[in-house]
């Protein structure tokens, strides 16, 4: 298996943990909009909490591996005919992204220290990142809560980008991070 990205389109590896994270993403907004609507105290809503606070420290685990990968890989080459303003802003675009999947998991954790709560991950207990001060806690769980919202539209823009892409300009941008079908294509 090569570890290098083709000129078109991206490794398979970095295709696939592309769209585990989606679902990842996913997961995490999903457990944190229901528990909502499960009864105050039930363990519906504390499990959905504790789900939304691993995945989301999943999200940060996978993040990272993608960062080196992103990193020693080059990316596929975009289609020439795009304009440089295209480039750049498809460039500001990955860096928030990638700043958003780094600093929401990182507030959350911080959150949970803050509160004074266990952080947990699939069976293993995180050690907290700072001591316990209730004012602080709420303050970060806000701006967490806030910058979750500004997700929402992040992600959106993202999957509106390469809609765009593919359905009006007919270029590779969303081909090079598609899984290829049985055919190779």
């Amino acid at each position: 298996m090569n570890p290098m990205n083709t000129n078109d389109r991206y490794h398979p590896l970095s295709i696939g943990m592309h769209w585990l994270m989606l679902a990842l993403l996913v997961a995490v907004y999903a457990c944190i909009e229901l528990h909502e609507l499960a009864p105050r105290g039930s363990s519906l809503r504390a499990g959905l909490k504790t789900w939304h606070f691993m995945l989301g420290l999943g999200v940060f685990a996978l993040v990272l591996l993608r960062l080196a990968i992103r990193l020693t890989t080059p990316a596929p080459r975009r289609d020439a005919s795009l304009p440089a303003w295209q480039h750049h802003l498809a460039g500001i675009m990955h860096a928030l992204l990638y700043a958003f999947l780094i600093v929401m998991p990182m507030l959350g954790w911080l959150t949970l220290s803050a509160h004074g709560k266990v952080i947990p991950f699939f069976g293993l207990e995180l050690p907290p990142l700072i001591v316990p001060d209730e004012l602080l806690g709420e303050r970060l769980e806000d701006l967490h809560g806030t910058i979750g919202t500004i997700g929402y539209y992040l992600v959106g823009l993202h999957a509106a980008a390469a809609l765009y892409h593919h359905y009006f300009m007919h270029d590779n941008t969303l081909r090079r991070m598609l899984p290829r079908r049985g055919n190779g294509n």
